[in-house]
């Protein structure tokens, strides 16, 4: 059974998850509409991942005889200037996520939640692969900024992002 402060903070999670789903959602439109078929791929892949995550997290609290809580999604921006930008704004948010899901780790030690301990750990482990992907996406748009052809092939090759 979960503990109260633990229930309420895995339930924050879930809407601070389906919130990034809501985020990324909304970037893959923003680059749909200027023209960036890949990127709007990659970005609806993100936001579908990150509904799993917060589906993942419901279904774990359901498990622990918890009650799911949905509360509003607030708002999210609606555009961005130029590819780099969403993929700066995708790793500042990214760091956020990774804070967030150290304190719900740190509860759980606190109260000696080990089934929670164990759940989180794959949230752990996530989110240096989401840090790094946006890194690195980040890296090859400052090279390419003021090439055409380069944020072409880019564009392409996240479209095909599995």
């Amino acid at each position: 059974m979960l503990d109260s402060k633990m229930e309420i903070a895995l339930n924050q999670q879930v809407n601070a998850e389906l919130w990034s789903s809501y985020l990324y959602l909304s970037m893959s439109y923003d680059m749909d509409s200027k023209g960036y078929e890949g990127m709007a791929f990659w970005f609806a892949s993100q936001a579908k991942e990150e509904f799993e995550h917060a589906s993942r997290f419901m279904k774990f609290i359901g498990e622990m005889d918890g009650k799911v809580s949905l509360m509003p999604i607030e708002e999210v921006q609606q555009t961005w200037n130029a590819p780099i930008d969403a993929f700066e704004d995708t790793l500042k948010h990214e760091k956020v996520v990774t804070q967030r899901i150290h304190k719900l780790m740190d509860l759980a030690i606190e109260l000696k939640d080990y089934p929670t301990q164990s759940m989180l750990k794959w949230f752990v482990d996530e989110q240096v692969e989401e840090e790094d992907t946006a890194r690195k996406i980040i890296d090859v748009l400052k090279k390419i900024e003021s090439s055409p052809a380069g944020l072409y092939a880019l564009d392409k090759k996240l479209g095909k992002r599995a």
